[in-house]
């Protein structure tokens, strides 16, 4: 099977269930943002540093991609497409809620603004939290004009709060300290 189809060549794309859209489609903008976000992950991934971490990765890498097939699909789309989804697990945001109140406890409170970065680690997952941001904005403009399963939303949102809690644990497990934004005092005076 080849990988180029030729089918796309005139800037259209096929959804889950045949129908065809242009390739700036909101529902194709939407699962392009996760799948986007799915790489970032996976560069997290190769530099994660425990076994827990890798394994939770590879966890919500397969997440995204049941949660891309649902934004592939058109609302519109017959019951026997639908039936041919994988299913979403219930229990996906209330696990992302506990790791994120363990991750929490681990580090501790935040008392300042912090940046991106300390470790490599870290600044990946800062990176992929970003990534998620868009991806989430991506599929709230389509939820505007097309349905969207609130459930997806809310994933989205806690896993945006994991992954900025797993870039402070990088760092806490690292000995590094998060890198704080300090906003000058008194800024510099213009010289233009």
């Amino acid at each position: 099977m080849s990988v180029y189809t030729r089918t796309g060549d005139e800037g259209d794309t096929g959804l889950f269930g045949g129908r065809r859209v242009p390739k700036d489609h909101l529902r194709i903008q939407a699962y392009g943002e996760v799948d986007e976000l799915n790489s970032v992950l996976g560069w997290c991934l190769v530099a994660a540093d425990t076994e827990v971490l890798r394994q939770a990765l590879s966890r919500e890498m397969n997440r995204l991609f049941v949660l891309g097939s649902y934004l592939a699909t058109p609302g519109d789309a017959s019951p026997a497409t639908l039936a041919m989804l994988p299913p979403w697990e219930d229990g996906a945001i209330a696990r992302l809620e506990r790791e994120t109140d363990f991750l929490q406890a681990e580090v501790g409170e935040m008392r300042h603004f912090i940046l991106p970065g300390g470790t490599e680690l870290a600044a990946r997952l800062h990176l992929a939290r970003t990534v998620n941001r868009r991806a989430e904005r991506a599929v709230v403009q389509l939820g505007v004009t097309e349905r969207v399963e609130a459930v997806h939303l809310q994933y989205l949102n806690r896993l945006s709060d994991w992954l900025f809690l797993q870039a402070r644990a990088a760092n806490h497990r690292a000995g590094r300290p998060d890198v704080p934004w300090l906003p000058e005092k008194n800024p510099p005076e213009s010289t233009a």
